[in-house]
């Protein structure tokens, strides 16, 4: 067996380790897949095609990088596979999927209520950065929801809901970004910063338990460290909107709302395109 480490520096949030572990979870050579989001890394445990899977990693445009590969004794029959520990004891396996799929039916969950929240808000409050990070928030909760059904399932599947959760994404940017810049060309009033600012607050908060939940479940520890609440696009994201209320408010002007609207409209953009590259 090999053991290959990469560093990821593009991998900064957890809908991102989702689609690393995607890329990589249903190649028949692959043992176990380890991913430090703190560290910005993933150890992959594999037989042969080291080659294979540094170009799936590539092909996700994180910057995957492999840092130290090397070889590691792994005891088991001849498929390479353990032949003692949870990973072979079907109890533990289903055990272990069916925490998964808790875990990641909760973090949709939240997902979804606050992409529904940041619209509605959005919309009413004229909100272009609300309504943009309501989409970011989407875009999450079909990562999640493809990472849902990719446990035990089959990987046409899963490339399936891909490409459908990709090319949706790229639509609803792409009708974001347009509106951008018809507002910029056009005499739209002030949003409301208030509902910007408080709107934000809570999904900084809702952001922050579903990174919160994911890591706990992932990592021995108890706890989750604290570099990697800070280095999640989903908060930076949030605290760009509480910025751009809060500029909106100094200002008067809408443009605050608009560019940073317009930067997270980018942002979902980008990680449509790396779905569909996981959808090929």
């Amino acid at each position: 067996m090999d053991r290959s480490t990469f560093t990821v520096p593009g991998m900064d949030c957890a809908a991102e380790e989702s689609l690393v572990r995607m890329a990589l979870e249903d190649r028949s050579t692959v043992r176990s897949v380890d991913v430090d989001l703190a560290e910005r890394t993933v150890t992959v445990v594999h037989r042969a095609e080291g080659e294979a899977i540094a170009s799936a990693l590539h092909d996700l445009g994180l910057g995957a990088r492999r840092i130290s590969p090397e070889s590691v004794g792994v005891q088991g029959g001849p498929d390479g596979h353990a032949a003692n520990g949870a990973e072979d004891d079907p109890t533990a396996a289903a055990a272990s999927r069916s925490n998964q799929r808790r875990l990641l039916w909760a973090v949709l969950a939240i997902n979804l209520a606050f992409f529904g929240i940041e619209m509605t808000a959005g919309l009413l409050a004229s909100s272009m950065g609300l309504v943009a990070d309501s989409l970011d928030m989407l875009a999450d909760a079909l990562v999640y929801g493809m990472s849902l059904a990719a446990v035990g399932g089959a990987v046409a599947r899963k490339k399936r809901i891909a490409a459908w959760s990709g090319y949706l994404q790229l639509t609803l940017a792409g009708i974001g970004f347009a509106e951008v810049l018809r507002r910029v060309l056009g005499a739209e009033p002030t949003p409301d910063f208030r509902t910007m600012i408080v709107v934000s607050l809570l999904a900084l908060g809702a952001n922050t338990l579903s990174l919160w939940l994911l890591q706990r479940s992932k990592s021995r520890e108890a706890h989750m460290r604290a570099s990697m609440i800070f280095t999640s696009n989903d908060i930076v994201i949030n605290l760009g909107v509480v910025a751009a209320g809060v500029l909106v408010l100094a200002t008067g002007s809408a443009l605050p709302d608009l560019v940073i609207g317009a930067t997270v409209f980018v942002i979902v953009i980008r990680g449509a395109l790396r779905i569909l590259r996981l959808a090929r």
